[in-house]
């Protein structure tokens, strides 16, 4: 009786603790509705370039030139608070961050964002989970980041209980089928009713279900059902279905560890929580500039006591080199020549000695036919006139020089004749397909054609040496040395001389029978001319697809690959290029060379202060500005100088001084 007293006073207590602890923080819940009580997002306080380190300066001002040579100074200054002047000052401490925006570096196509999440005391309890939600606005798109949760102590313990109370539920399941058959009771019955059934049980041997059936009389399944437990297995059954319900049940607020940035546990509330984020971002075209805001929700186990009312928007703006991309048309010069040439190989043999053309002999009919449809085609060319067609006949060495010399002649000369036959024959059928027209008065005309006037030139090789000794090279027939030998001869004068020096060789046969008749060829160069042209060069542009392609991708922040097609230019671009690569050195020597306008200027100024040049760094920037005042604003968006002119107060107005 006393243990159940003293079991009753223990569970009034507990229930009377927990009413309190829920009454004092719901009590806390409804303080942070009625004074709006929020979270802030800041800029974290680092330095505005986090990759470029700037180590102090030993000296106190810099020297520049102005445009005329003129030497002077510029401090390290600070904003008078009380005047607005910037005033010198030698010794340069962190600032607080108040802004709502920062300027941010683009490098190779990303971006870091960072900011913190300052959680203030009043908003913490240990029975509490705060989830924050950063948000981020990029161009049209919002984009949820990963969650930061806070999670109190006694929340935490809240959650493992549950988990343990559901652990406890899960070890009721009973996983083991055979547990439900009562093997004692089944085998007592084997045993009593049909020894030799029983028999198996020290026998290794697989009894089948048809073997079974006939010693009992019933199938396996039907005596493991007999003994099995049903309502044992039903309930197990209703255990297992209610797996999911009694999670709900147990766990009210699961542990999530996928897709949050960080879970954090707190014990002691007494002091503000403050979270450093940084978010890489890809950067894309027209990306200008980004916006986060911070959105939340406390909960107290499985009930959301309070949404964190919407902070400010902190806004990143983005500085890319990119936008310094030069976006004018690159032309090409093309050459285009008034004169073509069309030139072909035709093997038109002739028999050994003779010249004249016979269309039965060997190969010469198919050979013949490519000539005509190549004459045909370059008739109707609409792109090109034919002006003459030259015509090169060759000789075998086979005989004397000087009558091979005067076989090749005639041989070129029967193929004008032959060819200029059939080009007659063939625009008389041109202009007797044109026909006739009939004008309003019924006058009849002949079609006109327009088919060039063609001249014929023959020309003649009397024995094609040269030929021949690419054959030699070539034939797998002919061994090392045979060919050594052939060429032994190849520096005689006298060409009677050299081949009567083959014959003696056992190779000679060979070149005789087969390599002779491959010499007896004639070469066919067309000269044509472009139709309508007078002059014989023509110089047109036509843009140079290739570095424009460059230039977009320049434009769309692949540095690399515009850097790889621009490489070849060396021209402003690709210095841009280099720069967003941060091929710093490759891009200041371009740019060193180009002519120094105020946009060269001010990227010199950006190079310049990346390796930590700051004296011509400032120089170069306020010549930019002198030429060009709109880079006095421009300064403010790239890091690189915006640091400068916080370092030496260089934006003044021109009522302050005459720098600019």
């Amino acid at each position: 009786m006393k243990k159940e007293t003293a079991f009753i006073s223990f569970l009034l207590c507990s229930v009377f603790l927990l009413a309190v602890l829920s009454c004092g923080t719901s009590k806390k819940a409804d303080s942070l509705k009625k004074r709006n009580i929020t979270a802030t997002i800041e800029l974290s306080k680092l330095n505005d370039v986090p990759e470029l380190e700037y180590r102090a300066s030993k000296r106190d001002t810099l020297v520049v030139k102005d445009d005329e040579g003129r030497d002077f100074f510029i401090v390290k200054a600070i904003k008078d608070e009380q005047t607005g002047e910037m005033v010198a000052n030698e010794v340069l401490d962190a600032a607080v961050v108040t802004a709502r925006f920062r300027n941010i570096a683009e490098r190779r196509g990303k971006v870091d964002l960072q900011f913190q999440i300052l959680v203030p005391a009043e908003m913490q309890d240990r029975s509490w989970q705060i989830r924050f939600y950063p948000d981020m606005f990029v161009l049209q798109d919002s984009i949820r980041l990963e969650p930061i949760v806070v999670t109190g102590d006694n929340y935490r313990k809240a959650q493992l209980k549950g988990y343990q109370q559901y652990e406890r539920f899960l070890s009721r399941i009973i996983t083991d089928s055979t547990a439900f058959i009562d093997l004692r009771a089944l085998e007592i019955f084997i045993k009593r009713y049909i020894p030799d059934v029983y028999a198996f049980k020290t026998d290794s041997t697989e009894v089948s279900d048809e073997v079974f059936y006939s010693f009992y009389g019933v199938s396996e399944q039907q005596a493991l059902e007999h003994y099995t437990d049903k309502y044992r297995k039903r309930y197990n059954k209703r255990l297992m279905d209610s797996r999911a319900k009694m999670f709900r049940k147990y766990v009210k607020a699961p542990i999530v560890s996928e897709g949050i940035r960080l879970d954090t546990i707190i014990r002691d509330v007494s002091n503000n929580l403050i979270f450093n984020y940084t978010q890489t971002i890809n950067t894309r075209p027209k990306l200008r500039k980004v916006d986060i805001v911070l959105t939340g929700d406390i909960f107290e186990q499985d009930r959301r006591i309070y949404s964190i009312p919407r902070s400010e928007p902190l806004t990143f703006y983005v500085s890319s080199i990119s936008s310094f991309a030069d976006m004018t048309e690159r032309y090409l010069t093309s050459v285009i020549e008034r004169k073509a040439e069309a030139n072909a190989s035709y093997k038109i043999e002739f028999a050994v000695g003779k010249a004249e053309i016979k269309s039965d002999f060997r190969e010469n009919a198919g050979q013949i036919a490519l000539v005509k449809d190549n004459l045909n085609d370059l008739l109707q060319n609409e792109g090109f006139d034919l002006d003459s067609i030259v015509i090169v006949a060759n000789a075998s060495p086979e005989g004397s020089f000087a009558a091979n010399g005067a076989l090749s002649r005639k041989r070129g000369d029967a193929v004008v004749k032959y060819f200029d036959a059939y080009l007659k024959h063939t625009i008389y059928e041109l202009e007797a397909e044109a026909g006739y027209s009939i004008n309003e008065d019924g006058i009849v005309t002949k079609n006109k054609v327009n088919t060039p006037s063609i001249r014929f030139v023959s020309r003649s090789v009397p024995e094609n040496w040269s030929a021949l000794d690419g054959l030699v090279s070539e034939s797998p027939v002919l061994t090392e040395g045979q060919k050594e030998r052939y060429f032994a001869h190849a520096g005689m004068r006298d060409m009677d001389a050299r081949e009567a020096a083959m014959r003696k060789d056992d190779y000679y046969m060979y070149v005789k029978d087969t390599l002779y008749p491959r010499l007896r060829v004639v070469d066919f160069a067309f000269h044509l001319h472009r139709k309508g042209m007078i002059k014989d060069t023509v110089h047109t542009t036509e843009i140079d697809e290739r570095y424009m392609e460059g230039v977009r991708l320049l434009k769309d922040m692949e540095y690399e690959a515009a850097a790889k097609i621009l490489a070849p230019y060396q021209d402003y671009n690709t210095a841009v290029a280099y720069m967003g690569a941060e091929r710093n050195a490759s891009a200041m020597l371009i740019l060193q060379n180009c002519e120094r306008t105020p946009l060269v200027n001010y990227l010199l100024s950006i190079l310049y202060s990346r390796n930590g040049n700051e004296r011509d760094a400032v120089q170069c920037y306020l010549a930019a500005c002198r030429a060009d005042p709109s880079y006095i604003y421009r300064g403010n968006l790239d890091p690189e100088i915006s640091v400068l002119i916080k370092l030496y107060g260089l934006n003044k107005t021109p009522e302050d001084d005459d720098l600019f």
